[in-house]
């Protein structure tokens, strides 16, 4: 950085040396003076130091629990090893050698036979067949090789065609249905037989599938699962603003470019007594620094907005659980509902006359055989 602003002070020196020498002589009334050089500018040039070296860090081990319970495993298992067991034989019994031990008798039960002893067989039901045998199919004979039959290669004949023929033949059928329709005989009412209702035909009894658990589906644990999102993101733009910039000067280019050559211009006899306006010159570093200084102003007014409005967003997402509390609370009071008055019952006498008892007749006379 030193070095650039050093070639570009004696640049910008060269060049007005240079300028003034081609310059064309002026009235000593425009004639200016230029200082000399002071030369304890370049003198008072501060290198900057180099930072003391820091100590590397130190790496240290995790102390974890897995690593403690694989040790401890690895020793049980060598003080196992260690230890010979010894195999001792028993006596077999001589229950097992005499008789079977362990497995039940099977009891053979009477097998039914069916009667058909006052059984009336119905139109309607017959009895159940046996299931024919399963037949297998021929094993096939793997001797001799498959050989496909080739298919006979038929030629199309090209015969002449007409739509009458076929139309002809539409009429015929669609008259020789429409006869058939006329003398169809009309179908006499049936009616169906009563129903048996010796035998009880009830309906299959429908079992249901057990209820399936699900796992709840709670406001709190999206809430939960947004926040800790947020969070994580909050931390990790944090992380991005506290890494240090490092600054990396661009090269130079100006030492490789070519020295500036003032052209001469042609006055004309009118604009002789023009005199030269000198203009103020804007280095790059001040627009540089200018530019920067907007930028870091933007990006601080854009981070305060930001912070602005993650506040607002964090007081209105407390504000809206705290009003979610206070309705559950109200809701989850036990309120006791009032007693209801009903009208009274009025008992009022009976306008229907009397019921006038009558002697029942038991006589033989009346009773048809």
């Amino acid at each position: 950085m030193v070095q650039a602003l050093l070639t570009l002070c004696i640049f910008s020196i060269w060049t007005i040396l240079q300028v003034v020498a081609l310059t064309p002589p002026v009235s000593p009334r425009f004639k200016f003076k230029a200082l000399e050089l002071n030369r304890k500018i370049l003198d008072s040039v501060l290198i900057p130091k180099k930072p003391a070296a820091k100590e590397p860090t130190k790496p240290e081990g995790f102390d974890l629990q897995i690593e403690k319970r694989i040790h401890d495993r690895q020793v049980n298992k060598k003080t196992e090893e260690e230890e010979h067991h010894v195999f001792h034989t028993q006596p077999i019994p001589s229950k097992l050698l005499e008789e079977v031990v362990g497995v039940p008798r099977v009891s053979q039960n009477r097998q039914l036979l069916p009667s058909r002893k006052g059984c009336v067989w119905s139109a309607r039901w017959s009895p159940v067949k046996a299931p024919s045998p399963v037949k297998s199919n021929p094993m096939p004979h793997f001797g001799l090789p498959f050989y496909p039959r080739p298919s006979d290669k038929s030629e199309v004949e090209v015969c002449p065609f007409s739509f009458e023929e076929r139309e002809k033949e539409r009429r015929t059928l669609k008259e020789k249905r429409l006869e058939d329709l006329r003398n169809q005989e009309v179908q006499q009412f049936k009616a169906q037989p009563l129903p048996d209702f010796h035998e009880v035909h009830l309906p299959k009894k429908m079992v249901l599938e057990p209820t399936k658990p699900e796992p709840f589906k709670l406001q709190i644990d999206e809430r939960g699962a947004a926040k800790t999102d947020r969070w994580e993101r909050m931390v990790k733009e944090e992380q991005k603003q506290k890494r240090p910039f490092f600054f990396k000067a661009q090269p130079s280019k100006v030492v490789h470019k070519e020295p500036f050559l003032p052209k001469k211009e042609s006055h004309s006899v009118l604009g002789m007594n023009t005199s030269t306006v000198p203009e103020a010159f804007e280095l790059a570093t001040e627009r540089r620094a200018r530019e920067r200084q907007e930028f870091e102003k933007e990006l601080s007014e854009k981070e305060t907005l930001r912070a602005c409005m993650e506040e607002r967003q964090h007081q209105e997402q407390e504000q809206r659980e705290k009003d979610e509390v206070a309705k559950m609370r109200q809701d989850q009071v036990h309120k006791a509902r009032p007693v209801r008055h009903y009208k009274p019952v009025v008992l009022k006498k009976s306008d229907l006359p009397v019921t006038v008892p009558e002697s029942p007749r038991f006589s033989v006379s009346c009773v048809r055989l």
